[in-house]
């Protein structure tokens, strides 16, 4: 049995009322620290995108202080997030714009996290090659184990119209490829800035909340976005193929 926690859209660098970027990182510490404080061990930390708000390479040096912990932390890039200060400054590569993916071994699952930025763009796609490597990784190596994949665009609607019109688009490729893999055990994802439950090609798809805001549903009225809600986070429990998950509000 595994157990993952998931966070999403720490924006760091994000300029709010008169805050300029300090209210963001303060409640992305905030949530490493309350992981950090955990009496038990966690399997892994995933944080499914938008680390930066404008891509900067001061950002992502921020990224890396806040991000740093006890527990191993996998991150994939969203919309808000540049691919080559991502990977230059977060992952010590070459500043390529090629898409980032990365396949994670941990004991009992792959977790599997793509890129699904559109470099200038707020809307989703998993481009081919993209999902040609999905496809190989999937197919070869620990074929007995659970996968998860995860990336930042959901790839349906999930009714929150400012959302859905920059989700995730060409999906049906992706549900190609999931169908050829039945040992893919769910689809985690952010970018929404709100917690939430669906399916896709028959699998879950589990959405983390945003640590930097909340966005609303139409019925709950007002702006639509909120700034005074608290962050919060998931926990995936992963028990053999089967995925629970369970929602935490983080408070001082």
């Amino acid at each position: 049995m595994l157990t993952i926690a998931h966070l999403s859209d720490i924006h760091l660098g994000q300029v709010h009322r008169r805050d300029a970027g300090k209210r963001a990182r303060r409640r992305a510490e905030q949530v490493m620290a309350y992981l950090d404080a955990l009496p038990g061990p966690l399997d892994a930390v995933l944080v499914t995108g938008d680390l930066a708000d404008h891509g900067l390479p001061e950002e992502y040096r921020q990224a890396a202080e806040v991000l740093a912990s006890r527990h191993p932390v996998l991150t994939c890039p969203g919309n808000h997030d540049s691919r080559a200060p991502y990977r230059q400054v977060l992952l010590g590569e070459e500043p390529t714009t090629d898409p980032v993916n990365r396949l994670h071994q941990l004991p009992g699952t792959d977790v599997l996290m793509l890129d699904s930025s559109i470099p200038d763009q707020h809307d989703g796609l998993l481009d081919d090659a993209t999902l040609d490597w999905l496809d190989a990784q999937l197919g070869s190596g620990r074929q007995e184990l659970p996968a998860l994949v995860a990336f930042h665009h959901p790839p349906v609607e999930l009714h929150v119209p400012f959302v859905d019109g920059i989700r995730q688009f060409g999906e049906e490729r992706l549900a190609q490829v999931l169908h050829r893999h039945p040992r893919v055990a769910a689809l985690l994802c952010g970018h929404a800035h709100t917690s939430a439950a669906t399916t896709f090609a028959g699998l879950p798809v589990l959405v983390a909340p945003g640590v930097v805001s909340t966005i609303t549903l139409p019925c709950e009225g007002g702006k639509g976005i909120l700034f005074d809600h608290p962050p919060m986070l998931a926990f995936h429990v992963l028990d053999g193929g089967r995925l629970t998950t369970h929602y935490r509000v983080v408070t001082d």
